[in-house]
């Protein structure tokens, strides 16, 4: 495997990790009354402990990765001098010194018991997410357009993963729904979502426009280029989880007080988290790449 492989598939596996954890932790600490929290948080517990593994461990990879794509390959993965001037020289070194101490508190929020360290842990995963606007496309910007630009960045991040990474609790919490005893508390939380989902869908798609035009100056539609190509692939696939969204909130859950089955919402959940690792996986590799 070539290091620019390397690279793409570790920022995928990070970027799944720390969006996961957003999401999950926001539902749960935001979403969720107390006692279906804990619930939840138990039935997901596998989960948090394998994203949190999956961030240590690419935040661990990632400056090699790093050194050897800037460098001359493999031999610089490890190379002191290498490592050293892009941890001091570069947007990519202070993007990944802000990653690396995020995930220290990722993991020290995982240490912490109840509903408080359940919303450490949603603080510092967003903070993990934030990290990431430090490099990337932003960079290339100045002055008062690099703020604004990195401000759009992170709203972005945090809509999208609030909205992808609550995904996995709420097909947890679905089969609660007929569950005499959680079925109450299911619905608050259902309720809370989707509530919450109309304001993360609509700040996607803003904050996804301006970020489109600050990068390419228009449509992405100069297909020659690959990263236009993988972003209209992306735009596309989000327009298809935006209507998932709708049909989920406006057909399927109405329709509960008539067809008391809950497969067909437990099919387009399936299919919105699936969609959204797409996403995620266009991201990885477009996000290398030059726009124009």
């Amino acid at each position: 495997m070539t290091p620019d492989a390397a690279l793409i598939l570790c920022r995928f596996v990070f970027d799944s990790g720390a969006i996961f954890l957003w999401g999950a932790s926001a539902y749960i600490c935001w979403a969720a009354p107390a006692d279906l929290a804990q619930q939840v948080s138990r039935r997901l517990w596998h989960f948090n402990s394998l994203a949190t593994l999956l961030v240590i461990g690419t935040t661990a990879a990632l400056l090699p990765l790093r050194a050897a794509t800037i460098g001359d390959g493999w031999d610089d993965a490890l190379a002191p001098q290498v490592l050293r001037s892009i941890l001091t020289q570069t947007n990519v070194g202070q993007a990944w010194i802000a990653q690396a101490a995020a995930t220290i508190l990722v993991v020290a929020s995982g240490l912490v018991p109840g509903r408080f360290g359940q919303c450490a842990r949603t603080i510092s995963a967003g903070l993990l997410l934030i990290s990431l606007t430090i490099s990337g496309h932003a960079a290339m910007d100045s002055g008062w357009l690099l703020t604004m630009h990195r401000l759009n960045d992170g709203l972005h991040l945090l809509s999208g993963g609030a909205w992808i990474g609550a995904l996995v609790p709420v097909a947890v919490t679905l089969p609660m729904l007929r569950d005499a005893q959680w079925q109450q508390d299911a619905r608050t939380a259902m309720t809370r979502f989707s509530t919450a989902g109309h304001v993360a869908v609509a700040l996607v798609i803003a904050t996804g426009i301006i970020n489109t035009i600050l990068i390419v100056g228009s449509a992405p539609l100069d297909w020659q280029f690959d990263y236009q190509l993988l972003l209209s692939m992306k735009i596309l696939i989000v327009f298809v989880l935006v209507a998932l969204a709708i049909t989920n909130r406006y057909l399927l859950v109405p329709r509960l007080v008539r067809d008391p089955s809950l497969e067909p919402l437990k099919w387009t959940t399936g299919t919105e988290i699936v969609l959204g690792f797409a996403v995620l996986g266009l991201v990885s590799v477009f996000g290398t790449l030059q726009p124009t």
